[in-house]
């Protein structure tokens, strides 16, 4: 190494010369300016873009939740059934896609089967609601309030048909019917309309067939217990990818794995154990978490390798701001607008927590599709984080104009002696992520 009579000197690259430390004050950035003004442009304009951008994606679908296309069942073709579809088709359009069942031993199946939220088994006497509080708890509700609407509504109309009654009796009466046969059907007529006073009352009965767990009624656990499976999914993801420990892509991956197995592990203790919101198919229920936590975590680990930092930013994007808001899981995904649900649903936040459901209450019923997404996005993410060096490795050797390291820099004027600069300690560790 070159020992400089200059105290304090340092090398500008740009003149491959030694600078005196009293003349660093002299030699200045001339975009240093430039780039104080576009700090100030990010945190004066881009942050509030981008910060009201995220609070409208939360807002505006919690905003706009409403009935859209939600799959209800009809039990039976007769009249009363059809009257029923015609009222909540005038009064809600576009609110229910309804599916017509022989008897309430299909509807109940269908609900099973995740083929419908609920069903309406109309009669004559009264209205029973059937529906599962474990498929939606909002979805649930809607139907027992629109269930007693319907109650309400024929009560009103047989009273109306009560009121006619009693108006044709008096009628009848002030007439001045002469004959016995018109007397007796003149006292029929008011025994008939003697009860028209009182209104005629049509219950409306609601069956759960698909309960939530009893420590969690309103299903608050299991929602409140989901969105941060997201947020630890990216944290685990980043740890991985820039711990330098980790220096192998299959050290990464096998990382990946233990890491969301046992964190889902613990998420299951927590939601199950000390809160009660997943009864059913334990082993199950802990493997779709691990396999929530791995899609996200490994997505947002591939997407560090190939973009770097920018890798973070974009992966906390998709999968919170995006993925998290539009997944439906405190509603669901029909209560969405219109394209915002099919988006939820191929993203990882909500077919995790679609799947969960399906999993833990409904003995895997309708998880196939959520099943395929979730392992897509770990599929591609390992694959990210396996090969990103491949990546990495060639679009370095496409840079110029920057000395290799270890590399003799040229000889400084009047010394006649080259300088070497030293191999840094990461440059070691990243030899090593092409060895595998």
């Amino acid at each position: 190494m070159l020992t400089l009579a200059t105290p304090r000197a340092r090398l500008n690259p740009s003149r491959k010369t030694i600078i005196p430390f009293y003349e660093r004050q002299a030699v200045r950035n001339p975009l240093s300016g430039h780039q104080t003004w576009r700090e100030v442009a990010i945190a004066a304009v881009v942050l509030p873009i981008v910060i009201t951008l995220a609070v409208m994606t939360f807002a505006w679908p919690a905003g706009r939740i409403s009935p859209r296309d939600v799959p209800v069942g009809i039990v039976g073709t007769g009249p009363a059934s059809q009257h029923a579809v015609e009222k909540l088709t005038q009064q809600k359009p576009g609110a229910f896609d309804f599916r017509l069942y022989p008897d309430q031993h299909a509807a109940r199946s269908a609900i099973r089967n995740r083929d419908v939220y609920g069903a309406f088994a109309i009669s004559g006497h009264g209205i029973t609601v059937l529906k599962a509080t474990a498929a939606s708890p909002s979805v649930a509700q809607l139907l027992t309030d629109v269930g007693q609407q319907l109650a309400d509504k024929a009560a009103a109309q047989a009273t109306a048909r009560q009121k006619a009654a009693e108006q044709k009796a008096a009628e009848q009466k002030a007439g001045g019917a002469r004959s016995p046969a018109k007397a007796h059907k003149q006292a029929a007529a008011q025994q008939g309309a003697a009860g028209a006073d009182s209104p005629v009352k049509i219950l409306a009965k609601s069956v759960d067939v698909v309960p939530v767990a009893a420590d969690d009624p309103r299903g608050v656990v299991f929602s409140s217990s989901v969105f941060p499976l997201t947020i630890c999914g990216i944290l685990i993801g980043a740890f991985v990818t820039m711990a330098r420990g980790l220096a192998r892509p299959r050290h990464r991956v096998l990382t990946l794995l233990v890491a969301c197995a046992v964190a889902a592990l613990g998420v299951y203790v927590v939601a199950q154990g000390f809160l009660g919101a997943l009864p059913h198919n334990h082993v199950a229920t802990w493997a779709i978490l691990t396999l929530d936590l791995l899609s996200v975590s490994a997505t947002a680990a591939g997407a560090i390798r190939l973009l770097g930092p920018a890798g973070l930013g974009l992966s906390a994007a998709i999968m919170v701001f995006v993925g998290n808001a539009f997944s439906g899981a405190t509603s669901a995904p029909e209560m969405l607008p219109k394209g915002v649900d099919y988006v939820g649903q191929w993203l990882p936040p909500g077919a995790g927590a679609g799947l969960l459901r399906d999993v833990t209450y409904f003995d895997g019923n309708a998880d196939a599709g959520h099943l395929a997404v979730l392992v897509l996005w770990t599929v591609c993410g390992l694959t990210a984080v396996m090969c990103g060096h491949w990546v990495i490795r060639e679009g370095r050797g496409t840079k110029s104009g920057a000395p290799a390291s270890g590399e003799l820099l040229p000889a400084v004027p009047g010394s006649g002696t080259a300088l070497t600069v030293p191999r840094h300690a990461h440059a070691h560790a990243r030899r090593h992520d092409g060895e595998d």
